[in-house]
């Protein structure tokens, strides 16, 4: 496996507020207020659906600038909710707002192809595997 997509997380002061790490790069974790946490931070839902929109985004300028199109302006929107029990999340939508040096035909193109290839919704739409590889506890 690629240490270039290793997280980690780890509660801090007692949880369950937490703090993700990827290399140089953190973020907070949290559960809201109403759940039990202290509302600092995202949920790992919202997580999910900001994997997505990131990669949305990443990969329209990847491929923008394959095609020497230069964007000015994204905005990918992501929406899911959870259902049942234990919880699973409903089909995730989202939207893509995008602005450019290029004809609207070549942008919505691009859109196309982005959502054809991106790499997190097509690890969800095919169904990745996840699986607890090790315990430890203590």
């Amino acid at each position: 496996m690629s240490d270039a997509y290793a997280v980690e997380m780890i509660t801090v002061d007692g949880g369950p507020t937490a703090l993700g790490r990827a290399g140089s790069f953190t973020l907070i974790a949290d559960r809201p207020v109403s759940g039990g946490g202290r509302g600092l931070g995202f949920n790992g839902g919202q997580l999910l659906n900001l994997a997505v929109a990131a990669c949305i985004s990443n990969d329209l300028y990847r491929e923008a600038a394959k095609r020497g199109i230069a964007l000015t302006r994204v905005r990918v929107a992501v929406d899911a909710d959870y259902q049942g029990d234990p919880a699973v999340s409903t089909p995730i939508a989202y939207d893509v707002e995008v602005d450019g040096q290029a004809a609207a035909d070549a942008l919505e193109e691009l859109v196309d192809h982005v959502d054809a290839i991106a790499e997190i919704p097509n690890s969800l739409r095919r169904g990745t595997a996840v699986h607890l590889r090790e315990r430890t506890v203590g």
